[in-house]
């Protein structure tokens, strides 16, 4: 029996780096000169929090962030930026909070889309990911090319393919 697991991981030493070059970005660039920007990472909340000095200057940041998200081959679907807010010396700012795992949701919607294929393959939802098992590693390779075309609003992988 041939399976595969669908799961939504993010690799936070990439997340890291991508945030390290847009720092690095903002520091070279003379519009941000003189002006306070900041943007960390907190690996133990899974959030980008961005400081800046203006509502503009955050959505430079936050398309900088997004620019080498995809650079460092992450995909950008789990970003979920929250609203921005005023900080107490005039600045705004905004948190990102990375989308990790499957909520159940949104692994309901993979398996009805899964079984509306009609192909011989049994999906289980696990915890935060979708096992899929089938005798023909062909139909299995059809879900993926499938659900590859879908958007579920976060980014997915495949992997673990037996």
């Amino acid at each position: 029996m041939a399976s595969f697991d669908i799961v939504n991981e993010i690799n936070a030493q990439e997340v890291d780096n991508a945030v390290n070059n847009t720092l690095k970005e903002i520091s070279t660039r003379y519009d941000f000169r003189g002006l306070h920007t900041d943007v960390n990472f907190e690996k133990k909340e899974n959030r980008i929090h961005i400081v800046a000095a203006e509502s503009m200057k955050l959505k430079a940041v936050k398309e900088m962030l997004i620019k080498h998200f995809i650079k460092r081959g992450l995909e950008p679907k789990a970003l979920e930026f929250e609203t921005e807010e005023g900080t107490s010396q005039g600045h705004v700012k905004t948190d990102a909070a990375i989308k990790e795992g499957i909520d159940r949701d949104t692994a309901k919607k993979i398996v009805k889309e899964i079984k509306n294929l009609k192909l011989k393959v049994q999906p289980a939802i696990q915890d935060d990911q979708i096992r899929v098992s089938g005798k023909k590693i062909d139909d299995l390779q059809e879900v993926i090319q499938h659900l590859k075309g879908k958007n579920f609003g976060i980014p997915l992988q495949f992997v673990n393919l037996k």
